[in-house]
């Protein structure tokens, strides 16, 4: 889908404008859009994106051109999350936005929303009944082969534990269960999926992924019990892209995460403001190193 150039005097309420649900090739053409806004997202989003909810991505359309875009992905009955929240600049300032998020909100209903804004927009969004929970800061550095103190601990390729192992630690770690996206997102052609496995038994003691995006490797998430143990499941990552630029995004409200960042010589590059409708979900963020995605949470 390519975008028009908008005729003078365009207005939502036109009967040309209409709003879509998207097919999964628009929602690459969205994240084509995503990175043209400068947020840098994985070369094989798409697939894992629409797994979690085919029904909660729209584009709004003029004449059948696509002009806007969001997602409003519905995790189950409780929990959804919005991204991808773009309006093609030739067309914004004019209500089409406005529409588009009436599309996306409308459809979660009344399930607790979360969302990844930038700063500027936060009186907007608390207009909508949002309301900060903490911030996320995204960090860059340099992928580097150093692996000291991490050989104690044990990484393995994650699609090694059956998945059950790995949806249990991943619910335990988000708002709520979705098996759909993580099985889709484990098994990206571009993503290097590791996790660890404790000593004792079978349970996972972390479990991260890092995936090519159209800048570097972005690692996302980076869930872990402990310190120690993030450590070893980051460096373990970035030791196969020596020199790469790897990207992080980290929940500010985690000091042990944002020590892991500048452990490893990383700059905050970009924020975020995580907001919800409701209370935020109980989430153990201390065990939150490296948040999955901006756009899906």
């Amino acid at each position: 889908m390519s975008s028009v150039p908008c005729p003078p005097g365009a207005t939502p309420e036109d009967a040309r404008f209409a709003i879509r649900r998207m097919t999964p090739r628009d929602v690459e053409v969205a994240l084509d859009w995503a990175a043209i806004e400068g947020w840098n997202p994985g070369l094989d989003d798409a697939r894992a994106f629409f797994a979690a909810d085919p029904h909660g991505f729209f584009v709004g359309t003029w004449d059948g051109a696509p002009v806007g875009c969001i997602s409003a992905v519905a995790y189950d009955d409780a929990f959804g999350f919005i991204g991808l929240y773009i309006v093609r600049p030739e067309w914004r300032g004019k209500g089409f936005g406005l529409r588009l998020w009436t599309a996306g909100t409308t459809y979660l209903g009344a399930r607790n929303i979360g969302l990844d804004g930038v700063l500027a927009q936060q009186p907007n969004y608390r207009k909508s009944g949002f309301v900060l929970a903490y911030r996320n800061v995204r960090y860059r550095g340099v992928a580097s082969t150093d692996e000291d103190g991490a050989d104690a601990i044990t990484v393995t390729d994650a699609r090694n534990i059956p998945f059950d192992l790995l949806l249990r630690y991943d619910t335990r770690m988000f708002a709520c269960e979705r098996a759909a996206f993580l099985r889709a997102w484990l098994s990206q052609p571009q993503a290097h999926a590791r996790a660890l496995a404790a000593f004792e038994g079978d349970a996972v003691s972390g479990l991260a992924v890092i995936r090519r995006c159209g800048t570097g490797h972005k690692i996302g998430p980076l869930f872990a019990d402990d310190l120690s143990t993030a450590r070893a499941l980051y460096r373990a990552l970035v030791s196969v892209l020596p020199g790469e630029t790897v990207f992080l995004d980290v929940p500010e409200s985690n000091p042990a995460a944002v020590a892991l960042a500048v452990e490893h010589d990383m700059q905050s590059v970009f924020e975020t403001a995580r907001m919800y409708t409701r209370a935020a979900p109980d989430v153990p963020l201390g065990n939150v190193f490296g948040v999955t995605s901006f756009e899906l949470g």
